[in-house]
C-alpha cells in the first residue's frame, strides 16, 4: 500500500466488510486466557482512540472532516468490539462488561492514544503515528495461527488503509501549506513523538504468543513503520522530531495522566444505569 492515493469519500472505506461482532460472538471460537489478554490490549487501544476522536464531531474544521473523523472513530469502535467479544469467550464477560466495568488500572491502552487532541494538527500527528503502526500490526496478524485474530485483522485492515491515507493527506496539506500550518504540524509531531516507543515494546504477553505464532512481536514492526513515516514526512517537508521518549509504563497506566479522565466520561452512563437497554 502506497499510502498516498487520495480517497474520494469518507464513506467508501467501510463498504463490503461482511464480518460483524454479533457474527463473531455466534461462532464457537474460544480464546485462550493468553490470547484473551492480547485481544483486550488491542481492543483498549482502539476503544480509547475512538473515544478521543469522537470529541471532534461538530468541532472539526470543516464538515467533511466531521464525517471523516466520525467514521474513523466508528471503525475503531468496531475493532474494539471484535477484540472484546473474542476476549470475552475466555472470561464469560461481554464486550460492554470489558469496556465499561473495568477500572483505570485494568486497561492496557498505550499512552499515545490517550494523549490530548490539542489542535487539529496535533490530532493528525497522533493519527499518522497510530494508523501506520496499526496497519503494520494488522498486516502481520493476517498470518496469525489464531484463525479469529486473522479474521479480525482481515476486516479491520481494509478500514485502516483509509485511516493511513487520511492521515497522510492531511500531513501533506498542513506541511506544504502555510508557515502557520507547517508550524502546527511540526509542533503536533513533537508533542506525540515521545509516546511512540511504547508501541514497539515487547511485553511478556507478546513474547509468549509470538512463540506459537498467534501474536506478533511489536519490535518487528518498527523498521517498516520508520520507513513509511519517513517517506510521508519527507514528502510534506517535515523531519523526524528530535525529542526524548517518554518514560514507559508498559501499558499499565502507571504514568498515564489522561486515562482516568477519558474513562470517567466514557463509563459514567453505563455505571449509573447498569444493565439498561434502549
Amino acid at each position: 500500500m502506497s499510502g498516498f492515493a487520495s480517497a474520494d469519500s469518507a464513506t467508501k472505506h467501510s463498504q463490503g466488510n461482511a464480518l460483524t461482532a454479533e457474527e463473531l460472538a455466534a461462532t464457537t471460537a474460544q480464546a485462550t486466557p493468553q490470547v484473551a489478554e492480547y485481544a483486550t490490549l488491542l481492543g483498549d487501544d482502539a476503544l480509547i482512540l475512538s473515544q478521543r476522536l469522537g470529541w471532534w464531531i461538530s468541532r472539526a474544521p470543516e464538515m467533511e472532516e466531521d464525517i471523516a473523523l466520525g467514521n474513523i472513530a466508528l471503525d475503531l469502535l468496531g475493532h474494539a468490539r471484535f477484540f472484546f467479544t473474542y476476549s470475552g469467550t475466555a472470561t464469560g464477560r461481554s464486550e460492554d462488561d470489558i469496556a465499561y466495568f473495568r477500572n483505570e488500572e485494568e486497561f492496557r491502552s498505550c499512552r499515545l492514544v490517550e494523549q490530548d487532541n490539542g489542535d487539529f494538527a496535533q490530532t493528525i500527528a497522533r493519527q499518522l503515528l497510530f494508523s501506520h503502526y496499526q496497519y503494520g500490526l494488522y498486516s502481520a496478524l493476517l498470518n496469525s495461527t489464531d484463525a479469529t485474530l486473522t479474521a479480525i485483522a482481515a476486516k479491520a485492515i481494509r478500514e485502516v488503509e483509509y485511516h493511513v491515507d487520511h492521515a497522510n493527506q492531511w500531513v501533506l496539506r498542513l506541511g506544504l501549506g502555510t508557515e502557520e500550518s507547517q508550524r502546527r504540524m511540526r509542533e503536533g509531531l513533537n508533542y506525540m513523538w515521545p509516546y511512540l516507543a511504547e508501541l514497539f515494546e515487547d511485553l511478556p504477553i507478546h513474547e509468549q504468543l509470538a512463540q506459537s505464532g498467534e501474536a506478533v512481536l511489536p519490535s518487528t514492526l518498527r523498521a517498516d513503520f520508520d520507513a513509511s513515516i519517513a517517506r510521508v514526512l519527507d514528502a510534506a517537508g517535515l523531519s523526524i522530531p528530535d525529542v526524548k521518549q517518554a518514560r514507559s509504563g508498559q501499558r499499565t497506566g502507571a504514568f498515564s495522566e489522561q486515562r482516568g479522565f477519558i474513562l470517567a466520561e466514557m463509563q459514567s452512563l453505563a455505571r449509573q444505569h447498569p444493565g439498561a437497554t434502549w
